[in-house]
């Protein structure tokens, strides 16, 4: 017995009939707006930036309602995946991105390389990075930017 299903003509086109529509993200995002920020959201995000699991951590260091205070401490945080969230989220200030694409962990700086909001000071200052890693994703972001013009 096979396990392959042959559609018929019909079938198929019955499932086209009833796919569901594909939105824009703008469309989407307008079904479901995200909740507003409040002062109780930001109490939980500053107690959960202490919180012993680094992934809860990870998870403050994501959000982009995370007060630029929190974001810097963070930023020095001992967890490598932690200050790779920090990187990586465009609500990260400038000069914590210059900061992070001088941090030990490779990934951190490899975050800060395709972060989209990251100065071209440093995308130049990463692109003689020790890593080749660092230096190949400088690349492909560059490759990018040129494909997008």
């Amino acid at each position: 017995m096979s396990c392959i299903r042959f559609n018929t003509p019909a079938q198929r086109q019955a499932m086209r009939d009833h796919r569901p529509a594909m939105l824009t993200a703008e469309q989407a995002a307008a079904l479901h707006p995200a909740p507003e920020v409040t002062e109780s959201k930001i109490r939980r995000l500053r107690l959960l930036a202490t919180d012993p699991n680094p992934k809860i951590r990870e998870a403050v260091a994501s959000s982009y309602n995370t007060p630029e205070d929190v974001i810097a401490t963070l930023a020095k945080d001992p967890d490598e995946g932690v200050r790779g969230c920090v990187a990586k989220n465009e609500a990260t200030p400038c000069d914590l991105l210059r900061e992070l694409a001088e941090d030990r962990s490779e990934t951190v700086r490899g975050w800060v390389a395709v972060n989209y909001f990251v100065p071209s000071d440093v995308m130049e200052k990463l692109a003689s990075d020790r890593s080749r890693t660092v230096r190949s994703l400088v690349k492909w972001k560059a490759s990018l930017a040129e494909e997008a013009v």
